[in-house]
């Protein structure tokens, strides 16, 4: 189980290395490794096939890293994740690592883009993390079981709940990684959906919001 103690509010300092990410997380020593490995991969990749942009490599461990390792806490017993359109890995990767020895883990790497299905394979198959990879669309799944699905800038909430919905209605809570829109976001999604929704706080961006979803149908 995660310690949401050892989380730092907003404003203070954020993990800067694979270290100090582990540590945030009570994770030990493998995890740190893991995470040092998995950046490093990231950054070979990303010179053939430009995985993700320059600016997301500089600030890869307080902005990006830990943007999704946050989500741990808002579902500390969960082991079954499901990421969609998880692109790098981010966040789908990271919670991998971080769930790897845990009985029962498996988090679901959706991806619809081959080169980066390749990618996320080589990553799991190297460090022998507890995820599958799921080349296709997430909309036209028909996926196991999962206790939270989970998404970072994917697309609008009102196109995101159509593609999380064969996890949503199996259970699964939602937990949605979005920017300053946020409320803007769920205001529009409410005209095509029903849903209960709260909009939390992120500790990695003052203007940034986790929407977490529960029970999910069509308005």
């Amino acid at each position: 189980m995660f310690d949401a103690q050892l989380e730092p509010e907003f404003g203070t300092r954020l993990p800067t290395s694979p270290g100090e990410l582990a540590h945030s997380l009570a994770l030990g020593a493998e995890a740190e490794r893991d995470f040092a490995r998995y950046a490093e991969l990231l950054a070979e990749w990303n010179g053939r096939m430009n995985l993700v942009g320059p600016s997301a490599m500089a600030e890869f461990w307080p902005r990006h890293a830990y943007d999704g390792a946050q989500l741990l806490q808002l579902a500390p017993e969960a082991v079954r994740w499901a990421d969609l359109g998880t692109g790098a890995g981010l966040p789908g990767l990271v919670l991998a690592i971080a769930l790897k020895g845990r009985p029962g883990s498996e988090v679901l790497l959706v991806e619809s883009l081959a080169k980066r299905c390749r990618f996320l394979q080589a990553v799991v198959d190297e460090l022998a993390l507890p995820a599958r990879v799921l080349a296709g669309r997430a909309e036209a799944l028909s996926p196991p079981p999962v206790e939270v699905v989970t998404a970072r800038a994917v697309a609008p909430l009102t196109r995101l709940l159509g593609f999380a919905r064969p996890f949503l209605k199996g259970g699964a809570q939602g937990l949605f990684l979005k920017g300053r829109g946020a409320e803007a976001e769920l205001a529009e999604a409410r005209q095509a959906w029903r849903f209960d929704a709260e909009c939390l706080p992120s500790r990695t961006d003052p203007d940034g919001r986790i929407i977490r979803v529960r029970r999910l149908a069509r308005a």
